[in-house]
């Protein structure tokens, strides 16, 4: 297969008053529209099952682990899986994740068309911070309720196509896309949760936040000679408002598909893979034209080293 209709499945608010059971049903309508305007793959946002809750400040553990999943899929979800493989499509979705030995993480997982798991991803740039920050206009807690992913980032030939997933804040370093891009990456699905202010920075617009995230998501496409669908949770949930902005990309860094709303929205390309050969083979032909030996200061150090 090199051809395929890729849908993104934006989510509106989801109130920290609804239910899993509630969130699945919006899912699965998605699901459905999708498979009626004949798509065989569809991508849902980060943290797609529960209401962001990063941005509310918990100490009590039990609290905590009911925004958590311990298994996947489970009794809330095992209907989205039901019906994607009914309908012989592909899903993907974030979710936050608790292991069996104890471990927090902020996940997400594709499918084969047979709703098969053929991979997971643990996100590793995790935005915020950990205590309670009087300064911010409103808290965004990942460092305090998730531990950066441990499994790195990986590729997956799914459905004859090489898939590679991030989650968020990994959409804006380039690290994220080079790590996918050098295992040839075709499709990078990227679901995410992004306030329409900055915390830090009120005077920050909407405009340009959607701008930044559009920038990354194109500049990732176009490096790397991937397809690229980031898509969002949005709206207003409990008060704090999130961007929409959900977009497909081509290997150009052409954006093929946009969401109009910040509520339930289906957007829909179809993607031609083989249109990744001709940036892979030559202005990112990697094996011609990368330097490696000049590159070591990239994961040698971490912050910024001033000695001039």
């Amino acid at each position: 297969m090199t051809v395929m209709k890729i849908a993104g499945a934006q989510l509106g608010a989801i109130q920290k008053a609804d239910s899993r059971d509630a969130v699945v049903k919006r899912m699965i309508a998605l699901l459905d529209e999708a498979a009626g305007k004949g798509a065989e793959m569809v991508v849902y946002p980060e943290l797609a099952l529960t209401t962001f809750f990063p941005r509310w400040y918990m100490e009590d553990q039990a609290e905590i682990d009911f925004w958590f999943e311990t298994e996947m899929p489970n009794a809330a979800t095992q209907p989205l899986f039901d019906r994607a493989r009914e309908l012989n499509i592909a899903i993907t979705f974030g979710y936050a994740e608790k292991t069996p030995d104890g471990h927090y993480y902020n996940t997400s997982i594709i499918t084969d068309r047979q709703a098969n798991i053929v991979g997971k991803y643990r996100k590793v740039h995790l935005p915020g911070h950990s205590e309670y920050d009087s300064e911010r206009a409103f808290q965004h807690l990942e460092k305090r309720y998730f531990e950066p992913g441990d499994l790195g980032f990986n590729v997956w030939r799914n459905e004859g196509i090489i898939m590679g997933m991030a989650i968020c804040n990994d959409r804006r370093w380039p690290e994220t896309f080079r790590c996918l891009g050098l295992q040839g990456v075709e499709l990078v699905t990227i679901g995410y949760n992004t306030p329409s202010v900055n915390a830090q920075m009120s005077a920050e617009g909407l405009e340009k936040r959607l701008f930044h995230s559009e920038l990354s998501l194109q500049a990732g496409a176009y490096q790397n000679a991937t397809y690229v669908a980031g898509i969002a949770k949005a709206g207003v949930e409990d008060g704090h408002p999130l961007m929409g902005g959900s977009i497909i990309v081509d290997p150009d860094g052409f954006i093929l598909a946009r969401a109009v709303t910040e509520e339930d929205e289906l957007i829909i390309a179809e993607c031609d893979f083989a249109k990744c050969d001709f940036g892979k083979k030559t202005i990112f032909d990697f094996e011609r034209h990368r330097r490696i030996e000049h590159y070591g200061r990239i994961t040698s150090q971490t912050g910024v080293i001033v000695e001039v």
